[in-house]
């Protein structure tokens, strides 16, 4: 029998320790004695922007565009302003959308203005003037090619705007960023082919995020799951983190679930990943779902939250919603329970017609009206927050 030297026995007694204080730290964030009558992530309600980094077309893109198809350039005809105005006025779930760009330069030269100058249009501004595009890393834009204009970029650009916002804004409530990961190519007459999202290019994607936001500025899987040995299992049991411990945090949330397998490929339920999965209900990565109709599909989002996910609806799409017919989608989205309700028009954003989506009382969450705890005070949830007055907001924008 092999007989360890004592310093090799205590190396191996400080690994063991270590581990287990680790599972303990991530079982407390899931489920704690000090957390039993407290508030928890998954029991508010937030108002989140869609596409929030869409900066809209050049007005000769535009112009262009609504000559070849009118029903696209209505579609597009939105935009928002900067990450750091949205997170001001009350926004605190926003997407960004992501094409891969291991290399850099694959989207440096988009078709678009090319086809404008041989028809004989005129130019906008240059969309990326620091060529950014040029270097490595993921890219933020709505639709390769025709739609490339973002009020931040690159990805990471976008993540050290939520950061640095965070850091002066402590205390703030946990901001959700949903990631859609685009590989489509709508018009492959002229549209670029996109990279695709393969397990090495998400382990890329997970490095940008934690180069940026360190474990104890992120919940993360790892942290919701603890010792259970699904994360699906940990939120139907323990439950999500207090929201006290997570205030100042941000939470990444994936938007295909057709990507889920990759990234979860050699990550059983999402061990050591750093976004969420939209699963589906009985998978064990599954905590995050997506529910986007929530007029047609209204009784399967409070079944969804009483029993412990997190859920993302929609209050409209396709600008439609954002007209005076478009009131009941957007009521039954705030009525459903989700946790995030994302919109094209924040109450700061409202639509031509007026049209905008805020909770009743206003302010930047509320309580949330399926799971919320008795003892809930929607006035607490803003955590150590101040936010602006419109005044304040409205004197920002200018």
């Amino acid at each position: 029998m092999r007989i360890l030297a004592p310093w090799r026995l205590c190396q191996m007694a400080v690994v063991v320790f270590i581990s287990l204080l680790t599972a303990m730290r991530f079982a407390g964030e899931g489920k704690s004695a000090d957390c039993d009558n407290e508030v928890r992530v998954n029991q508010i309600q937030v108002i989140g922007s869609h596409n929030s980094y869409h900066a809209g077309l050049g007005p000769h893109e535009m112009e262009f565009l609504r000559a070849r198809n009118p029903k696209a350039a209505d579609a597009l005809s939105y935009s928002h302003p900067a990450l750091e105005q949205q997170f001001n006025d009350g926004v605190r779930q926003i997407e960004l959308d992501i094409y891969a760009d291991s290399k850099g330069g694959l989207y440096s030269h988009p078709a678009w203005p090319k086809m404008m100058a041989d028809a004989g249009i005129a130019h906008d501004p240059d969309f990326d003037p620091q060529h950014l595009f040029d270097k490595p890393g993921f890219k933020v834009m709505h639709i390769q090619d025709l739609d490339y204009r973002s009020n931040c970029q690159p990805f990471i650009g976008c993540l050290q705007t939520v950061r640095r916002w965070s850091k002066a804004h402590p205390g703030h409530l946990p901001i959700f960023i949903l990631i859609e990961t685009k590989e489509s190519r709508e018009h492959p007459e002229f549209m670029t082919t996109p990279e695709a999202f393969t397990p090495q290019v998400f382990d890329a994607l997970d490095a940008e995020i934690r180069s940026v936001f360190s474990d104890d500025e992120l919940v993360t899987p790892d942290q919701v799951r603890g010792a259970r040995s699904t994360l699906e299992e940990a939120v139907l049991k323990d439950g999500w983190p207090c929201l006290k411990r997570s205030l100042g945090k941000v939470v990444f949330l994936m938007d295909q679930r057709k990507v889920g397998p990759i990234y979860t490929q050699d990550h059983p339920a999402l061990r050591h990943r750093v976004i969420f999965t939209n699963a589906r209900p009985g998978e064990p990565d599954a905590a995050f779902v997506e529910v986007n109709d929530s007029q047609h599909d209204a009784p399967a989002i409070p079944d969804l939250i009483k029993k412990g996910y997190i859920v993302r609806t929609r209050a409209d799409a396709d600008l439609q919603q954002g007209r005076p017919n478009g009131l009941a989608v957007r009521d039954a989205a705030l009525a459903s329970g989700a946790q995030l309700v994302s919109t094209d028009f924040p109450f700061m954003e409202k639509s031509p017609e007026g049209y905008g989506v805020q909770f009743p009382q206003g302010g930047v969450s509320r309580c949330n009206p399926v799971n919320a705890p008795a003892n809930c005070n929607a006035g607490a949830l803003q955590g150590h927050e101040e936010k602006p007055s419109a005044a304040d907001s409205a004197n920002m924008r200018r």
